[in-house]
């Protein structure tokens, strides 16, 4: 790392958090790395949080939407802030997380190794098993193209202590690189809710970014970023599945997209099936409303999509497993996923 060492600016979104965004900014206060300023995007928060930010960590800036943008623009608004106060690099963070001291220094350390990683995270450990990981990276998938979690749910006995390059990783945190913005731009509001960082994902690696793996950097997370879909609102349920198609749509060959889409029906009806059988009629409503819309979405821009490989590109070891724009191009619960 240069003697210098480069800016970041933490960006976390906050919703109605408050004391889930006051404990992470205090675990950021902690951060022994020399050069880093902290802002907090609130989108239209009622509890109070603003003012309580302001009183704990009165050095914290704060960006304040009047609505509920939701997770895409929050952050974007976040991460057109960082860009326009001079960062060199901006870690996106879930405000339901506490982070480890040494977690930026390694995550800016791997970056400089090389100007084309794009994007660096690492270790997520669930907060109430502080030993047990919910991701170490991506595995892809070869019908929805982005898999399951690598790691999830493993004890952490340094089986994940490479390096690594992946093809997606999850953005519980995500150290974003200031030409990445410059060039790709930030989340696609689109998707307003899920799929949003892996859409980034794939947009990254087609400008030519890597997307690396950095074993030192450590995260507690106290959210889900898989859980039971019956412990899911219907309203979440209707973006998943709508936001599945359209990564699909935008990421994948025409030749791919057909088979996914009849994969997709088939999967939907028979979890639908199951919903009913167990007296959830909410969810299945709520995919088929998803589904339609995604649908809808894909047929209305088909001319204009942009048929990606669904192949994990050349240089990635993200394993594949059966499934089961600001500077540049911008584009209900807590965040914490």
């Amino acid at each position: 790392m240069n003697a210098v060492a480069p800016k970041v600016w933490a960006i976390t979104l906050n919703w109605n958090g408050k004391e889930d965004t006051l404990a992470c900014l205090a675990s950021l206060q902690d951060l022994d790395y020399p050069n880093y300023e902290i802002v907090v995007v609130d989108n239209g928060s009622s509890d109070g949080s603003v003012a309580a930010i302001r009183e704990a960590f009165p050095d914290v800036s704060i960006v304040e939407n009047v609505d509920n943008l939701g997770y895409a623009d929050g952050f974007n608004a976040g991460l057109q802030f960082a860009y326009d106060h001079g960062g060199d690099y901006f870690l996106i963070l879930n405000n339901d997380t506490v982070v480890d001291p040494r977690a930026l220094t390694e995550l800016v350390g791997v970056a400089e190794q090389d100007e084309t990683i794009g994007f660096v995270s690492g270790k997520v450990y669930w907060y109430d098993k502080p030993g047990t990981l919910q991701t170490a990276g991506r595995y892809n998938d070869p019908m929805i193209l982005a898999g399951g979690h690598v790691g999830g749910n493993e004890k952490d006995r340094g089986q994940y202590e490479n390096v690594e390059d992946y093809d997606f990783v999850d953005d519980v945190y995500l150290l974003v690189r200031r030409a990445v913005y410059e060039r790709v731009g930030g989340y696609d509001p689109n998707f307003f809710l899920y799929f949003e960082e892996t859409d980034w994902c794939a947009r990254v690696r087609r400008a030519g970014f890597r997307i690396v793996y950095a074993p030192k950097a450590k995260i507690w997370h106290k959210g889900n970023i898989g859980g039971a879909s019956t412990t899911l609102s219907p309203e979440r349920h209707y973006f998943l599945t709508r936001n599945q198609v359209i990564f699909v749509a935008r990421n994948a060959s025409r030749a791919h997209l057909r088979r996914y889409l009849l994969w997709s029906l088939r999967t939907e009806a028979v979890d639908a099936a199951r919903y009913v059988k167990h007296g959830y009629l909410k969810h299945p409503l709520a995919r088929l409303r998803g589904l339609g819309s995604g649908l809808w979405w894909w047929w209305k821009n088909r001319g204009a999509v942009s048929h990606g490989a669904g192949k994990g590109s050349e240089g990635s070891r993200a394993e594949t497993v059966t499934a089961g724009t600001g500077a540049g191009a911008t584009q209900g619960d807590v965040y914490g996923r």
